[in-house]
């Protein structure tokens, strides 16, 4: 990658973000944890969250990704308390056609995403990126089969 091309894809946002991750404590007793990893870089993200009335009210998260999935994991989690599954579902399919086909940044509150719109160019990146959100639906389905 030529040196222009890293400046772009790191920019100081990207790497602020990655500095400053909110909820990365695990939580003592969630409903549900789930891990996902990206095959390609071994990058990998653990989410535990407790879900109440349909939403996110207790939010953890374990990252260790490259700068820009922790980047994505700052962004989601500056956004996840008060979420439904539905809102995230959504935020993830965005966030994926926002790389992969070009489309629009994910709307609010996961409008944060913008940052990463350089990466789009950089497929081998695009699966730490999703990571963060992945997990998090992950973790939802499991308090929902575990309530049902």
């Amino acid at each position: 990658m030529p040196d222009g091309d890293m400046i772009k894809l790191y920019s100081k946002r990207i790497l602020a973000l990655a500095a400053d991750i909110p909820h990365t404590s695990r939580l003592t007793a969630p409903q549900a944890t789930a891990m996902k990893r990206s095959p390609l870089c071994g990058s990998t993200v653990t989410v535990d969250l407790t879900v109440k009335d349909g939403r996110i009210v207790e939010y953890g998260q374990d990252v260790k990704a490259c700068a820009l999935g922790q980047a994505s994991a700052a962004v989601s989690g500056a956004n996840m308390i008060g979420r439904t599954q539905e809102e995230v579902t959504r935020a993830r399919d965005e966030l994926r056609a926002m790389l992969k086909e070009g489309g629009p940044v994910p709307s609010a509150p996961f409008d944060g995403f913008d940052v990463l719109e350089p990466a789009k160019d950089y497929k081998n990146r695009h699966a730490s990126i999703m990571l963060t959100l992945e997990a998090t639906l992950a973790a939802m389905e499991e308090v929902k089969a575990n309530c049902a």
